[in-house]
């Protein structure tokens, strides 16, 4: 029998799918046979350490001959998959018998085929001997001509058999499916809320000049309780290396710095060192094991910036000029990505002694892994070829599982895509550029449906490049939608310092802050601002309780998209059956959301509650976990989102829990 289409895999098996410790994976095949009699399908799991289950695969849409199942995959490291296809004897047998002997047709010869079928499941010494029990009586029953026929046919409806029947089918014709592998990596690879801050503007001083003191990672580590308070548990630094002088940038990216610019940390490199150094204004490899330690105390991550490119200044254009690109006037190239222009940047030219570059990354990849960071958050990837980086993620991953790459790829799907199979744990996304209720409902679906199996999404509202026209004019309303959204959205989620403090003034001509903090220090006083009302940090803080007490909201692949009456009204759910949490107990969401941060808007959301577990028909109660309040829903519900007060509902359904013959609720 055919067996097809196998999911998840990637471009026939060329690199294997993802998963996460502790995500839930979809498992799909096709399979089909000749004629009318059914088959069965079942997914044979081996677990990376030699685990092997077997789990059955029910029908999907209705004539597709697509076979599905859930698993939610545990343990970290490859795990393999096959896809058993075969005659479903008893199935066949059942639903022919059903309809025959009911209506007098091959009465005696339904029962006979049963009756030999199910006595040599009996005699099956692979089968517990309970089952083999309970075959060989019911064998029996069928071939008894002098019980009444009503005892007989009961038979073939008894549950017992049946159930019995799918753990163990009763089959022929074996067919089996190629091997497929599937890559569990930690959690954290898929699951975590990201802030991003500028180690240098914490704790900055003004100078009797009016010049600004860089801050150190001592001073830094003041802010850390005030960033886990929020909820998050990856901390981002830019780069934290030593910036050269040559042609380096001033405020809002003029050419003229002055003495004590500090310059952008993206121009990597000066006399005090390279990539494996650290600015000497921000302390020494002391301090930063110190701000490490400080993060762990916290319960934080700190992942730091990979960004393979150069200032005039880095050691590497005097020993390795190779490594570059010279122009024919006998300049070397800088940065570019027209209209913008990064003077004070040399990139990289991996085609100029690959061997040597990859010896040099390598080298400071293991070093900084060596000192305490499992995660790199890799500037434009896309400008470098999609080998190395195979070669890179592969060669780190193989020696050291834990290492997380977050790729910063704003670039052409394929090669955003490409980046993410080749080895990158997550990636950043379109999100921000996805606004409306029509962008999102298609940017949300695909992440959770169609490139989950190779592409993790982590939702930055906003970077140092990066202020969207929607925070710019949208107001403290837009902030609060576009945190909401990426918070529930997706597993992992981020910001960039200055977002809870509502920065939104743009520079002219360009989609990033005014007075960017790439060129200058930006001390802020985030406790003030708490205090006057004029911070979304306790907003933030709520997101992240939520984030922490619903497992459905640390899932990617269970968001489905339901439908209002309003243009502006976005509505989806997240859902995780009681099977896949580690209480029993179910976790449903319904997350509506004003898309418009202008507007107070009334409708109708309409639901398919089964797709969060619940049957047709079905009233039940929903709480608003922001505000508190709880009202009675059902499939059609009326709606009213003020833009300016609460834009959004975070909706938990109260789904009954029943308990489980093990005291567990299910």
């Amino acid at each position: 029998m055919p067996v097809l289409d196998l999911s998840p895999q990637l471009n026939d098996n060329l690199w294997p799918a993802k998963a996460f410790a502790g995500e839930v994976v979809p498992f799909g095949a096709t399979a089909f046979r000749e004629g009318h009699d059914a088959i069965g399908v079942m997914l044979y799991l081996t677990a990376p350490d030699g685990t092997q289950t077997q789990h059955p695969m029910r029908p999907g849409a209705p004539g597709t001959d697509r076979y599905e199942t859930q698993v939610r995959l545990d343990l970290q490291g490859s795990y393999t998959y096959r896809v058993r296809a075969y005659a479903d004897d008893f199935t066949t047998w059942v639903h022919n018998a059903a309809i025959k002997i009911p209506a007098g047709i091959d009465v005696e010869l339904m029962f006979l085929i049963g009756s030999t079928l199910l006595a040599s499941a009996g005699k099956d010494l692979k089968r517990p001997t309970v089952e083999r029990r309970l075959f060989a009586a019911a064998a029996k029953t069928l071939a008894n001509t002098r019980l009444p026929l009503a005892v007989r046919l009961a038979v073939v409806t008894d549950p017992a058999l049946a159930a019995a029947a799918v753990v163990r089918p009763l089959a022929s014709l074996d067919s089996f499916s190629a091997e497929r592998t599937v890559r569990v990596e930690r959690t954290r690879a898929g699951v975590g809320s990201w802030y991003e801050f500028f180690p240098r503007s914490e704790g900055a001083v003004r100078r009797e000049d009016g010049s600004w003191q860089s801050g150190t990672f001592r001073t830094a580590a003041a802010r850390l309780p005030g960033v886990a308070a929020m909820g998050f548990d990856v901390l981002y630094l830019p780069p934290i290396h030593p910036i050269g002088r040559s042609f380096r940038k001033g405020p809002n990216n003029t050419l003229d710095a002055g003495e004590n610019d500090p310059g952008s940390p993206w121009a990597i490199g000066s006399a005090a060192g390279g990539h494996d150094a650290i600015h000497p204004e921000l302390g020494t490899i002391d301090d930063f094991s110190f701000f490490l330690d400080a993060a762990r105390t916290e319960g934080i991550e700190v992942a730091i910036d990979l960004a393979l490119q150069a200032s005039p200044d880095h050691p590497w254009v005097t020993e390795h000029p190779e490594w570059f690109t010279t122009l024919p006037d006998g300049t070397i190239a800088y940065a570019e990505n027209p209209p913008k222009k990064y003077q004070d940047i040399y990139p990289i030219n991996f085609d100029n002694d690959p061997a040597g570059i990859r010896a040099e990354v390598l080298r400071l990849v293991r070093y900084w892994i060596g000192v305490g960071v499992n995660i790199f958050r890799v500037d434009n990837p896309h400008t470098k070829p999609l080998d190395f980086w195979e070669w890179l993620i592969g060669t780190i991953n193989r020696e050291s599982p834990d290492v997380v790459f977050l790729a910063e790829a704003f670039t052409r799907p394929a090669l955003l895509q490409g980046l993410a199979k080749v080895g990158f744990q997550q990636s950043y996304t379109y999100f921000t550029w996805r606004n409306t209720k029509e962008e999102l409902e298609e940017f949300f679906d695909g992440l959770a449906h169609d490139t989950a199996d190779f592409l993790r999404p982590n939702l930055f509202v906003n970077t140092p490049d990066i202020l969207s026209e929607y925070l710019q004019f949208g107001g403290p309303a837009a902030f609060k939608i576009r945190a909401a959204l990426a918070a529930t959205a997706a597993p992992t989620w981020g910001l960039y310092a200055g977002f809870e403090l509502y920065e939104s003034v743009a520079r002219p001509g360009a989609e990033e802050n005014i007075d960017n903090e790439k060129y200058e220090l930006r001390p802020r006083d985030f406790a003030k601002a708490e205090a006057l009302g004029r911070s979304l940090a306790p907003f933030l803080a709520q997101l992240g309780r939520i984030r922490a007490a619903h497992p459905a909201l640390r899932q990617l692949r269970n968001l489905d998209i339901h439908s209002s009456d309003d243009d502006s009204i976005l509505v989806y759910s997240k859902y995780l059956s009681g099977e896949f949490t580690d209480d029993g107990r179910t976790d449903a969401l319904i997350i509506v959301a004003n898309v418009d941060p202008h507007s107070v808007r009334e409708t109708v959301v309409h639901l398919d509650v089964t797709r969060f577990g619940l049957p047709l028909g079905s009233h039940f109660e929903v709480e608003d976990l922001i505000t508190g309040a709880v009202w009675t829903w059902s499939a059609d519900n009326f709606v009213r989102l003020d833009a300016f007060t609460e834009p959004v509902h975070i909706l938990h359904v109260r789904i009954p829990q029943v308990p489980n013959q093990n005291g567990l609720a299910e």
